[in-house]
């Protein structure tokens, strides 16, 4: 009679050591996934306070992020939703560089995506703050005073004076004296014709009588 429980004992250790492995296998956590690329520091860093606007921001990631059009996408805001981007970024490396134009007011916020290394997608954000900028005073608007109506100029009535009344008693006696001289001139010459004309009557008559005769 031949028996084989030699045979089934020296087995049984071999059977217990691969269940003992396939139990470990079930049991032994995941090894964990390959990481992907991620974003090391940033400079402002998040939560900064900062005196005014930086001229850029940088990030630094793990690896060397992906360099294609497209591919790398910033967005810096302030408070007041205005765009504080100058330009598209720019990427060396692990290192991406995005310009900033100001002005900016209180806290600024700054969004990015990149395609990492193994060719996924990262993406994150982080805020820092800047001073506000002061609220602008308003200026007074000028009152326009009221114009002022200048007052007609008086009208000034010129009221001839009559010329004076020449006064005779005032004139020259010169005219007079000239109208009396020839007066008397026009009488001496009536009376030294009518002398003239008597005297040659007589002579003719006597002259005729004494022929007569």
């Amino acid at each position: 009679m031949i028996t084989t429980s030699a045979p089934r004992r020296r087995a049984l250790p071999a059977v217990l050591a691969t269940v003992a492995v396939a139990l470990a296998a079930l049991l032994a956590p995941a090894a964990p996934a390959s990481a992907h690329d991620e974003l090391v520091s940033s400079d402002p860093s998040a939560d900064a306070v900062l005196d005014a606007l930086p001229a850029q921001i940088t990030l630094t990631f793990s690896a060397d992020v992906l360099d294609a059009e497209g591919a790398t996408v910033i967005q810096v805001t302030d408070a007041e939703g205005t765009v504080l981007t100058d330009g598209a970024p720019e990427v060396a490396g692990t290192v991406v560089t995005q310009a900033l134009a100001g002005p900016a007011s209180g806290a600024v916020t700054a969004v990015w995506r990149v395609v990492s290394s193994d060719g996924h997608p990262i993406d994150g954000t982080f805020s820092f703050t800047v001073p506000s900028a002061p609220t602008p005073t308003a200026t007074p608007t000028p009152t326009a005073s009221p114009s002022t109506t200048p007052s007609p100029e008086p009208t000034v009535t010129v009221t001839a004076t009559p010329a004076p009344a020449e006064n005779t008693s005032d004139a020259s006696p010169l005219p007079w004296i000239l109208l009396a001289v020839a007066l008397v001139l026009v009488i001496g010459a009536l009376v030294w014709l009518l002398v003239a004309r008597a005297r040659g009557g007589s002579t003719g008559r006597g002259s005729a009588g004494s022929v007569e005769r």
